[in-house]
């Protein structure tokens, strides 16, 4: 009965399954990417999804491009790399995030693990140095000190926009502050670790070609626009070139309404699991296991 329900629960979610719908943008000479550039995976990234179903979830949500940023390696990364290659997309870059006592860096578009050097600057030079693109990942007040202003002139982007901060108006105001404090270019990210929804917040990227080196390319120029509950951040001309041309959401897409199969799936599921930690607690308790097939063995008498 156990075993039933929950097979009848993954086969309901399974075929009830839907994503966000995706779209094809093109404004000014641009194409207009969806991409979240700070996503953590399962091994060695405190993460609960492995990379392969990262790229999987990327694309349900509707993502053209993501980095995976896993703390100070690269290997994990790399693994949803290829694996986005082998299947057909999204694009992934990889990316690390370089994680210091005084700072945390993200890295985009290299190759190699960057060690934490103790200055915030000569780690943005290392990124530099592979060719990659360096975003100060949430850099609320606590972490100022370490950006000093040689780092901030050498930085290429900031997170400006990131769910705990819509959450918590004090560290939306640190973020606003750091962007304004030198031109940068505007990162919105969800630092997903799998436990919320991928791409709560997300960036713009208007690229001048759907690859890899576009979307670098449009990342060092600043070619983006996030947005805070509605509120647009990045490129000037770019925010007004939107807003010739219609718009562009201002919050994150609501996924398609799976209906009545979606909450049979979650309720037998939910009651699989019971039944068989209740039937397992059951047996144990009288001196026997109780099997999948619902048999008795190993009992022992005093």
């Amino acid at each position: 009965m156990a075993a039933g329900l929950i097979a009848a629960g993954l086969l309901a979610g399974t075929l009830s399954d839907r994503s966000v719908p995706p779209e094809q943008r093109e404004m000014g000479g641009y194409q207009v990417l969806v991409g979240d550039f700070h996503v953590h995976s399962f091994p060695g990234s405190w993460g609960l999804l492995a990379p392969w179903d990262e790229v999987i979830e990327a694309r349900r949500q509707g993502f053209d491009v993501i980095a995976m940023t896993p703390h100070n390696h690269v290997w994990v990364a790399k693994l949803g790399r290829w694996f986005a290659e082998a299947t057909g997309g999204p694009i992934v870059i990889v990316g690390e995030e370089i994680a210091h006592a005084d700072y945390h860096l993200i890295g985009v578009g290299i190759e190699h693990t960057i060690q934490p050097a103790p200055r915030a600057a000569d780690a943005v030079d290392a990124v530099h140095r592979q060719g990659g693109v360096a975003i100060a990942a949430h850099p609320y007040a606590g972490f100022w000190e370490a950006w000093d202003a040689e780092a901030r002139e050498k930085l290429d982007g900031a997170e400006v926009v990131r769910p705990d901060a819509q959450a918590i108006e004090a560290l939306a105001e640190d973020l606003r502050r750091f962007y304004a404090s030198a031109p940068l270019t505007a990162i919105g990210s969800s630092d997903w670790r799998g436990l919320s929804r991928l791409g709560n917040t997300r960036t713009y990227v208007f690229a001048r070609e759907r690859s890899e080196e576009g979307v670098l390319e449009a990342l060092r120029e600043g070619r983006t626009i996030v947005y805070d509950r509605g509120r647009p951040y990045g490129d000037p001309a770019l925010i007004g070139l939107v807003e010739q041309n219609g718009g562009l959401p201002g919050d994150v897409p609501v996924m398609p309404e799976p209906g009545a199969a979606r909450l049979f799936s979650r309720l037998a599921a939910v009651l699989g699991l019971l039944a068989f930690v209740l039937l397992n607690k059951m047996g144990s308790a009288d001196g026997s296991v109780v099997g999948w097939g619902g048999g008795r063995r190993g009992g022992a008498s005093a």
